[in-house]
């Protein structure tokens, strides 16, 4: 039998078999985002409340343990112990953890005995421009000059015209813009 005939009998066309199959594969669709937002609120964390730094003295090494609580990653209990999240790295290490995205609760963390580490900033803060004109020097671009120069990185379009640069993003060590003031 063939399928032109099955659906004559069952007095289906087209029209209704593709809507049929529309609904089907829209809420098969919805089920798996559905499945997919589920799956990643399991790993979200939750605020610790309360939790302590358990000291046990572990051989004879005096070092600290801590037990991992519910929702917790690495960073947090680093934040907590060290005050910087930073230092999750150094307890991946001392704990021989080798996906620091699965650690569980209760799970006994041996707390190493380091210094807290601190978020470096790369940008020294640079001298501000005063004169009406300014050597370049390298590393430098006009949106810096400008906020150097002005407090505003978007007066770089003056400067740019100021100076009938072609090509704004190409400035060279040694040349000498004009600043309009």
């Amino acid at each position: 039998m063939d399928l032109k005939k099955t659906l004559k009998t069952l007095k289906l066309n087209e029209s209704t078999i593709s809507t049929i199959l529309g609904v089907i594969v829209i809420i098969f669709a919805g089920v798996l985002v559905f499945n997919y937002l589920k799956k990643g609120k399991q790993g979200s964390t939750v605020p610790a409340t309360n939790t302590q730094i358990e000291e046990k003295e572990e051989n004879q090494n005096n070092k600290k343990t801590y037990t991992v609580k519910k929702g917790q990653s690495l960073w947090m209990i680093a934040e907590e112990v060290y005050g910087s999240g930073y230092n999750w790295v150094d307890l991946a290490k001392e704990n021989n953890i080798k996906n620091p995205n699965l650690i569980k609760e209760e799970q006994e963390l041996k707390i190493p005995a380091i210094q807290a580490k601190v978020a470096k900033t790369t940008d020294e803060a640079k001298e501000k421009i005063t004169g009406g004109t300014y050597t370049v020097v390298k590393g430098d671009n006009l949106w810096e000059i400008a906020v150097r120069a002005y407090g505003d990185g978007y007066k770089w379009v003056e400067i740019a015209k100021e100076n009938k640069l072609a090509n704004p993003n190409l400035i060279h060590a040694g040349n000498v813009l004009r600043l309009p003031r």
